[in-house]
């Protein structure tokens, strides 16, 4: 997914040096500790180039803009979560769909707040953020589908099946982030949803034969 030309924010040219990349990278994973803990607003660009002990003008050369940062902070975590999501092609379609489902939430539980900034959209109704969300969303679509039922490309009744399965999925893991002191395994969720999105397949299926639920997989990922 080229998140970076959906929503049309130019990220800088590689600059042709692997210490130039390696930066830039620095300059990411320190500003999603910082909005991990600090809210948009609240943060200048002065606290970011304090934070990250380098001259401001550095932020702007590799983000032209705070938004700009803060969208290619949010572009790097959409990217981790749908690679781990995507995870376990070599893997038969019913396991690669315990995997999708794992890696989701194994991505979630380790980094909370880019996860509930990618679910809820980023800063207040942010547009470009949730063009990222919906992509984001597509991918896992297609995921599940080319693991159910062989084709990432599927009619509108399974697709919305699943579409409808994942808006569910993004509440319920919301909600187990939110209470550490009382979570479910991350075994057991899995297999919850796991179960939960068989329901829905099987409703696919009694509304179109030609969708037929795939087999239980095993329980090992």
């Amino acid at each position: 997914m080229n998140s970076s030309q959906q929503r049309g924010v130019e990220r800088p040219r590689a600059r042709g040096t692997d210490r130039s990349l390696a930066r830039r990278a620095e300059l990411i994973a320190i500003g999603r500790k910082l909005f991990a803990d600090t809210s948009y607003d609240a943060l200048s660009m002065d606290d970011i180039a304090r934070h990250a002990h380098v001259a401001k003008g550095l932020i702007y050369y590799y983000f032209k803009s705070k938004r700009g940062y803060y969208l290619s902070i949010i572009e790097d975590s959409v990217t981790e979560l749908v690679s781990r999501a995507a995870s376990g092609l070599e893997l038969p379609p019913a396991q690669r769909v315990h995997r999708t489902i794992d890696g989701y939430l194994r991505y979630a539980e380790h980094n909370q707040s880019a996860y509930r900034t990618i679910i809820s959209g980023g800063v207040g109704f942010d547009a470009e953020v949730h063009a990222l969300r919906d992509g984001v969303r597509e991918v896992i679509v297609e995921t599940i589908a080319e693991g159910a039922y062989g084709r990432r490309k599927i009619a509108p009744l399974p697709r919305m099946a699943l579409l409808g399965w994942l808006y569910s999925v993004e509440g319920a893991t919301l909600d187990w982030i939110g209470h550490q002191d009382q979570v479910l395994p991350r075994d057991t969720m899995r297999e919850l949803l796991v179960k939960m999105l068989g329901g829905a397949m099987r409703a696919v299926e009694e509304l179109d034969p030609s969708y037929a639920a795939p087999a239980p997989a095993r329980r090992d990922t």
